[in-house]
């Protein structure tokens, strides 16, 4: 079965935790994460079965993994999501796009951005959690989205190549422009800032022309309607979350992004609807925040777990 990756990542930090002296209330706070949805349970027995081929793996690696030293986490963290999406059997899955993204030439972790000039002078930025190649050619510019989210500014190139994104979902081409490539659950999201991008599914051989201030999704087979962009959609890339009229529980999962752990949002409270401008650099300041002006409450099991529920 395919886990979520947000089910292994905070598998894997629960993983750390324990190894690090945890406290009654740390061990609580686990347990409370294992019985409250059948994926926590499997990500977790999961990762007992694989805990016996750390001995198999290169000596250097078996070492951080096994390591548990805070100074670490990232890089246990990293290791364990590796081993975690390789399956029960234990066997690296390397068509993956977890596995990928840890061998991309560009990544970031949760929580982190970068920006980039590319060699035609393109500007790049990554988004939280992302993964990409990039691949120039004599005659073609060509990047692959693996998973996250990039901010694309073409540059006016002297040999004049095509500048092109691939997705598993299929691939875009920038007709002079600056734009948003975002890869969800089986599907990829285009926001047009300037210009326009022509777009073509993998199955698919039309092309579909995206102006500014248009958004598509698209999946492997076809596309979605064309819709207006949501303002500020570009807010990541100055380290805010704007959002108009959202759902709690989106906003939330939004947030989730951007924050390592599991966060949760109560089914009683997810309906509540919030607005506003949110700075991603401390998540934590704006889940506080939150009581202040919605009729909920954050509940913290450990440092990364948390859930929003109703006061």
């Amino acid at each position: 079965m395919t886990l979520p990756r947000d089910v292994l990542e905070a598998a894997a930090h629960w993983f750390v935790e324990l190894r690090c002296e945890p406290d009654a209330a740390t061990r609580a706070a686990h347990q409370h994460w294992l019985d409250s949805d059948p994926r926590h349970q499997q990500a977790w027995a999961r990762l007992g079965r694989l805990q016996g081929t750390f001995g198999q793996v290169a000596p250097q690696l078996a070492r951080t993994t096994l390591a548990g030293a805070r100074a670490k986490r990232r890089e246990v963290l990293k290791v364990l999501s590796l081993l975690l999406a390789a399956g029960a059997a234990g066997t690296l899955a390397w068509r993956d796009t977890t596995v990928q993204g840890l061998l991309a030439d560009q990544r970031t972790a949760t929580g982190e951005r970068r920006a980039l000039r590319l060699e035609d002078g393109s500007q790049l930025q990554l988004n939280t959690a992302s993964a990409l190649n990039i691949r120039y050619s004599a005659d073609l510019r060509q990047l692959e989205l693996l998973h996250g989210e990039i901010l694309v500014e073409t540059a006016r190139d002297v040999l004049a190549r095509p500048f092109v994104v691939h997705t598993a979902e299929g691939s875009l081409r920038a007709l002079g422009t600056r734009f948003l490539v975002r890869r969800e659950a089986g599907l990829t999201r285009v926001c047009v800032l300037e210009h326009a991008v022509e777009v073509r599914c993998a199955a698919s051989t039309t092309p579909i022309r995206i102006d500014a201030g248009q958004q598509l999704a698209f999946s492997t087979a076809q596309p979605g309607p064309l819709q207006a962009a949501p303002a500020q959609a570009d807010a990541w890339s100055r380290g805010m979350l704007v959002v108009s009229d959202w759902r709690l529980g989106d906003f939330i999962a939004e947030l989730q992004r951007y924050r390592p752990g599991h966060l949760g949002c109560a089914e009683a409270v997810a309906g509540l609807r919030i607005s506003g401008a949110f700075h991603l650099a401390d998540s934590d300041i704006v889940l506080d925040n939150l009581t202040s002006t919605l009729p909920v409450r954050i509940r913290r099991f450990s440092r990364f777990w948390a859930r929003v529920e109703a006061a």
